[in-house]
Order: structure tokens, then C-alpha cells, then sequence
């Protein structure tokens, strides 16, 4: 990665990138311990319940790039490419024994499917040794019967947790889980607002390790981190560009991030799960447990993989008034649709808004480099448009 000299005089930046770039590094530490890792699919999984029975979460991962034999030979190829990749990972042994168990959330058709074929392999080919998958079956619409639908099935979670952990996990364990997550969020939402502020002095490819490397660190040891950080940042310098919202499919690394930002953009918020969306609502500690994490889960922001075209167009006009955008990058994977069923409608108001909107579908992961000439002349091509238009 590409770093300023700010975030590279930062003690608290570097660990960050540390733990983002070496991403088994804590995941290791933690088993030559004898500490118990749990490996999470899907954005949906509650990281409160998790850490209150002492159970590190590690988010399943994959890298553009490589042969995938066992993705080809047991999925079809209309998968998404980052899930086929994370799958290639778990059957092929790269995780081994570093897992104590994997839990699935229904945040995506594909991740629905996926869990599936995991379980049916489990079963039928025992000798590949998978750790058992759990699965989270959430309903998403906002309703009180699929309210109480919910709770019973975290009440169930919750049980499956406590197997984990070989013992019961109690009210005041989960509260106090909460907090923390809930003071991480803090800790990020205040580290963004200098992304969001009208100097921005943070840019997305920096916000993407802040937030991605939570992913695979201790809870507590990170909100410490981003704490401190964005203590430092708030006299990092200002950086100049026109000011791009990005939305469509979950970036992993800061590759494409690094690209826009060279191209003369900054960042300034994502709705994708490996950025804004991990940190934007907190748990009500307040309110019953179970109640609680379902209201935090159940009522974010409103995804482009299970929610109805007029709800996400509402969503993201909010999010890219909120970030303050003058444009907006739609960018999608091959083979994942959802988010393209909803564009025509999203650009259309936010052109009648004013908000220009650059249009990237059906990319491969990782992007040829007739891809990446493409998107960089469409970047250049908004961003000399605009100027002439001011």
C-alpha cells in the first residue's frame, strides 16, 4: 500500500496495516495459545455474542488472483468470484486447524448457497476435516414478527455459542461486549468524520485499514488503536480532490481505492460491508439482549443484496448527502447482480440532484488491465467534466 508520510509516521497506523496486510497473524498468536477462533461469513454475524464467550472472530477472507481446482470443481461459475475464492480457502485446508468453528449469516443469496455446499461436503467427504457451520437464518424486513422471528433464532446462536465455548454466557457478559463494540464503532464513526469533514484530512484507502483490519484483531486492542489514531489525524494535512462516493461490491484490499484516489478523487464514504456498514449502527445496551443485537443487525442501513430497489435508493441519496459527495462510483463484480437491478433507478436521483454517477459493471476480480485503463479513463473523463462545469 501506498502511504502518506502522515500515516506512516503513525506508531498506531502501521499496526493497523500490520494486522490488515498479515491477516493470519493474530489468528496464529491466538491458537498457539489454546484460544478458540470462530471464522465468519457474512456481515450479519453478532460479534457481541462471540466475544462475550471469549471466542475470538476472524472474518473468512480471500485474495484476487490464483488457481481455484476445488472452487471449479464443486461450484458453479456464476458465484460470485471473492466467495468462490473464500471457499477454495476453507476446503483446501489453508485454514486447517485454525478454525474452532464457521458461522454463515444469510446476507447474500450466494453466502445462502455456499453454506450448503459446505454442510453437504461435511457430510459426504468427513475426511477433509471442516470445523462445523452454523448457520444464521435472519428475516430482514422491518416488522415485529420477524422481530420476535429473529430473537428466537440468536436465542438459538447464543446456545450454539456457548458449545463453543464450553460454557454459558451470561446477560451482563453480553452488555459488556456491547460496550466495546459499540466504543469501536465510536471510535471509527470519529476517525471517518475526518474523511466526511469539508477538509478531509483521512482518505477512503486509509479508512479501509482502519476498519478492515478489526476484522482479525482482538476488539479491544483495535478500539485502542483507532482511538489513538484518530487522535493523530485530525492534523494530518488536507487532501484535495472531488469528492466520490463508492458503492457496489465489497473491496478487500485498497487496490481499486488507491486507483480512484490517484486519479484525483477522495473517498468519502462506501456501503459496502468492509467499510461503512461494519460500524454504523450500535447495540442498545439498554434494551433486552436478544432484543438488542436484533435491532442493531435488523435495522442498519439498508443492503443492496436483500433489500427493494425503492428502499435503496432512499439509502444511498442519505449516505451521499451525509458524506458530503459531488459523485458517485457504481462499481460491481461479475456475477453480482443485486446492486445493478437498483442503479438505474439510484442514478436517476441523483442526477436530478445534481450528483454525477461513473458507471463500472460485470469487473472481474482482480480487474484486467483493460479494465483498470477503462475505469481510469472514466475517472479522468467525470473529472474533467466537472471542472469544466464549474
Amino acid at each position: 500500500m501506498e502511504l502518506r508520510d502522515c500515516a506512516a509516521n503513525s506508531t498506531a497506523f502501521r499496526r493497523l496495516l500490520a494486522a490488515y496486510e498479515n491477516r493470519e497473524m493474530y489468528l496464529r498468536e491466538w491458537k498457539d495459545k489454546g484460544e478458540k477462533v470462530i471464522g465468519v461469513l457474512g456481515a450479519d454475524v453478532p460479534e457481541e455474542l462471540l466475544a462475550a464467550a471469549g471466542l475470538h472472530a476472524v472474518w473468512i477472507y480471500a485474495l484476487p488472483g490464483g488457481n481455484l481446482p476445488l472452487a471449479d470443481q464443486y461450484l458453479e461459475y456464476a458465484f460470485d468470484p471473492m466467495v468462490r475464492a473464500e471457499f477454495e480457502k476453507l476446503v483446501d485446508g489453508t485454514y486447517g486447524a485454525l478454525l474452532d468453528g464457521i458461522v454463515i449469516s444469510n446476507s447474500t443469496d450466494v453466502l445462502i448457497r455456499l453454506y450448503l455446499y459446505l454442510r453437504e461436503l461435511k457430510r459426504t467427504e468427513p475426511e477433509r476435516a471442516l470445523p462445523d457451520v452454523v448457520y444464521i437464518d435472519w428475516l430482514f424486513s422491518r416488522n415485529l414478527l420477524y422481530q420476535q422471528y429473529n430473537e428466537k433464532t440468536l436465542a438459538r446462536f447464543r446456545e450454539q455459542v456457548e458449545i463453543w465455548a464450553g460454557r454459558s454466557v451470561s446477560d451482563e457478559e453480553i452488555v459488556e461486549a456491547s460496550s466495546l463494540c459499540n466504543r469501536r464503532r465510536h471510535a471509527l464513526r470519529k476517525f471517518n468524520a475526518l474523511r466526511t469533514a469539508a477538509e478531509p484530512r483521512v482518505s477512503g484507502s486509509e479508512m479501509l485499514v482502519a476498519i478492515g483490519s478489526g476484522l482479525f484483531m482482538d476488539v479491544c486492542e483495535h478500539t485502542q488503536l483507532i482511538e489513538q489514531l484518530a487522535q493523530e489525524a485530525a492534523s494530518w494535512p488536507e487532501l484535495e480532490g472531488v469528492r466520490l462516493y463508492y458503492t457496489g461490491s465489497a473491496q478487500v484490499t485498497t487496490e481499486l481505492y488507491q486507483m480512484i484516489e490517484r486519479s484525483g478523487y477522495v473517498i468519502v464514504g462506501e456501503d459496502h460491508d468492509w467499510g461503512d456498514r461494519f460500524y454504523e449502527r450500535d447495540t442498545n445496551t439498554e434494551l433486552p439482549v436478544l432484543r438488542a443485537l436484533v435491532d442493531r443487525y435488523m435495522l442498519r442501513e439498508f443492503s443492496s443484496k436483500k433489500s427493494l430497489v425503492a428502499q435503496r435508493v432512499k439509502a444511498l441519496d442519505s449516505l451521499v448527502k451525509t458524506a458530503g459527495a459531488e459523485a458517485v462510483l457504481f462499481f460491481t463484480h461479475v456475477y453480482e447482480e443485486p446492486a445493478s437491478w437498483d442503479y438505474p433507478s439510484q442514478r436517476e436521483s441523483l442526477h436530478s440532484r445534481g450528483i454525477g454517477t461513473i458507471h463500472a459493471a460485470k469487473m472481474h476480480w482482480p480487474l484486467t488491465a483493460q479494465e483498470c485503463a477503462e475505469l481510469n479513463e472514466k475517472l479522468l473523463a467525470h473529472l474533467q467534466a466537472q471542472q469544466e462545469g464549474k
